[in-house]
C-alpha cells in the first residue's frame, strides 16, 4: 500500500473516530436553575437580535425569519415562566461576568448594515440555536425537574424546526 493511501486511510478513520466521539459525548442537561437561565438568555438574544434584523435587513428571507424566531420565542418564553413557576425554580444567568452571555454578538450586530449585517445575523442565529437545540434536548431527555423537562419537551420540536431554517438562512 502507497504511503499516499495509508495516509488518507488514516485520516478518514480519524475523521469518523472525531465524529463518533462527538455523538458519544453528547451535551450534559444543566441544572434546573442554570436552565431556567439558558433558556432565558438564548430567548433574549434572539429576540433582541430579530428586532434588530426587522429594523437593519432589508432581505425578505432574513426579515421572515426573524418575524418567526419573535413570535416563537415569545411563546417559548411563556411557557418557561409558567413552568418555572410551577416548578418552583429560580433564575440563574450564565456565571462569569455581569453583561448576558450575547452582548459582545448583539453589539457586533449593531455596527453592521446591509449585506454584513444579514450574513452575521444568519450565522449567530445559526450558532445560537444549535447551542439551544443540544441543550434543551438533553435537558428534555434527563433533566432534573419534571416540570421544567416538560416545558423543554415542549420547546424542543420549534427549536429544532427554527435550526433547520437558520441553517437555510446562514447557506447551510
Amino acid at each position: 500500500m502507497s504511503a499516499l493511501l495509508r495516509l488518507v486511510s488514516r485520516s478518514a478513520v480519524a475523521i469518523l473516530a472525531i465524529g463518533i466521539t462527538h455523538a458519544a459525548f453528547a451535551v450534559d442537561a444543566l441544572p434546573d436553575a442554570r436552565f431556567v437561565g439558558f433558556v432565558q438568555e438564548a430567548n433574549d438574544f434572539q429576540i433582541n437580535s430579530s428586532r434588530m434584523a426587522l429594523q437593519k435587513s432589508s432581505s425578505e428571507p432574513i426579515r421572515g425569519y426573524a418575524n418567526r424566531i419573535i413570535i416563537e420565542r415569545a411563546a417559548i418564553a411563556e411557557i418557561m415562566a409558567k413552568g418555572r413557576s410551577e416548578a418552583g425554580v429560580s433564575y440563574a444567568p450564565t456565571p462569569g461576568g455581569a453583561r448576558p452571555r450575547h452582548a459582545d454578538v448583539l453589539d457586533r450586530l449593531g455596527n453592521l448594515q446591509g449585506s454584513e449585517f444579514d450574513i452575521a445575523y444568519a450565522n449567530a442565529q445559526l450558532a445560537a440555536l444549535i447551542e439551544a437545540v443540544d441543550q434543551v434536548g438533553a435537558y428534555s431527555q434527563s433533566g432534573g425537574n419534571a416540570n421544567l423537562r416538560r416545558v423543554a419537551q415542549e420547546a424542543f420540536p420549534t427549536l429544532q424546526a427554527e435550526l433547520e431554517h437558520a441553517k437555510r438562512i446562514a447557506g447551510q
